[in-house]
């Protein structure tokens, strides 16, 4: 019988992206968000249609936030969960029933006009459904209680899409509902529970190697939790009364505590090494966007709420797993932890991606521009992680081998 993962990855005789579960789907994660993007930038002026039931907008939302992160998430937790349970991975032609069950989801939405009515969702939801059962059989078969959490913000997230769906099939404009804002929050409430453990924890790691110095401080420690706590109201509140004053304000208080959060890990040390760094870059867009929503619903003529929203979804979500992807690919695949000048590139990118877009919301009159300058940066940072670290998720390292 085998009893640890080397054992069950060495075993395996089939293509190496399917022995761990970031492989294929962190691959295919930065593939889906360069290519939707080469399709969104021609939907977006009029040059190329779909043949989708939801409207362009939609669609674009759909597959940045639901398929795109859908596919990180489950690429983190198939990794992530074996380390918290002590359990064997699932790996295989099982990690690859998942990865084609993303996939299937992928293609049904994008033809989903051409469908009979309910039968893209279905196809869609089946892959978070099927993954939440496997990682709550590993959670509770390992008995690891203090990650239940996580396993509830990922229903809470197949919950959005579920009602994204169900928008969409109603003729609503899905991309500013109810499902929209609940997978957004849940992604959101990921950042900041467990990037407030990596972040720290990584950074302190890195600074005890350079010497002396101060250190973050210790991550779920009262303040932690109060942030924490203050961003799950303003999250509910967001979700169920976006333009109510009393959001703007419980969004504004919990931009403020994870603001100072974020200064309590020691990033400005980090300067020496991008790859910690933009863990910190990254996690700055959660309170950025708090208070950029806060502004927007207290004074909508400042700051335009989509464009707010953009540096969540762009900023948080896109800059903080494409943190994660680069540093779990290079961990997990053998090389060095650093950040050379490609990954240095492909970071920059992004923020250029992100900050173009806000910049668009800003700035009507030169919105054409600033999208079409987003979206080539976009497909430059995700086509730029593909290029670069699909050698390492395609191959085992040597010592792997058989």
């Amino acid at each position: 019988m085998m009893t640890t993962t080397a054992e069950q990855m060495r075993a395996w005789t089939g293509p190496a992206i399917l022995t761990y579960g970031f492989r294929p789907f962190f691959f295919g994660a930065a593939t889906w968000a360069a290519l939707a993007m080469t399709i969104w930038v021609p939907m977006l002026s009029g040059h190329l249609t779909l043949p989708t039931a939801f409207d362009p907008v939609s669609w674009h939302a759909h597959e940045f936030l639901f398929g795109y992160l859908g596919a990180v998430i489950a690429g983190f937790l198939l990794t992530a969960v074996p380390n918290w349970t002590g359990r064997l991975p699932i790996v295989g032609w099982r990690l690859g029933g998942l990865f084609f069950l993303w996939l299937a989801g992928r293609v049904a939405v994008a033809v989903s006009g051409a469908l009979p009515a309910g039968m893209a969702a279905a196809v869609d939801l089946a892959f978070p459904l099927v993954l939440a059962v496997a990682i709550g059989r590993e959670i509770v078969a390992g008995k690891n209680w203090r990650n239940l959490i996580v396993l509830a913000m990922l229903a809470v997230f197949a919950l959005g899409n579920g009602l994204y769906h169900w928008e969409a099939a109603r003729g609503d404009y899905a991309a500013q509902g109810y499902g929209l804002r609940l997978g957004l929050a849940a992604g959101v409430m990921m950042i900041a529970v467990i990037g407030g453990r990596i972040v720290p924890s990584f950074t302190r790691n890195w600074l005890v190697r350079r010497g002396p110095g101060r250190l973050p401080a210790p991550p779920m420690q009262g303040f932690d939790k109060l942030a924490l706590l203050s961003l799950l109201v303003a999250l509910v509140l967001w979700v169920a009364l976006p333009l109510w004053p009393g959001t703007g304000a419980a969004l504004g208080l919990a931009g403020l505590l994870h603001a100072i959060r974020l200064a309590r890990w020691a990033g400005y040390r980090t300067g020496a090494e991008p790859l910690v760094t933009v863990l910190h870059v990254g996690y700055a867009f959660l309170p950025l966007g708090a208070l950029a929503l806060a502004v927007g619903i207290l004074m909508p003529e400042v700051f335009a709420m989509a464009a707010a929203q953009h540096l969540w979804m762009g900023g948080a979500v896109g800059l903080m797993t494409l943190a994660v992807m680069t540093r779990a690919t290079l961990g997990h695949t053998g090389q060095d932890l650093h950040a050379g000048p490609g990954t240095i590139a492909i970071y920059a990118a992004l923020v250029i991606a992100v900050m173009a877009r806000v910049a668009g919301g800003v700035w009507p009159a030169e919105a054409t521009g600033l999208h079409s300058l987003a979206g080539l940066a976009w497909i430059g940072a995700f086509g730029g992680y593909a290029v670069l670290y699909g050698r390492f998720l395609q191959r085992l390292p040597p010592t792997k081998r058989i």
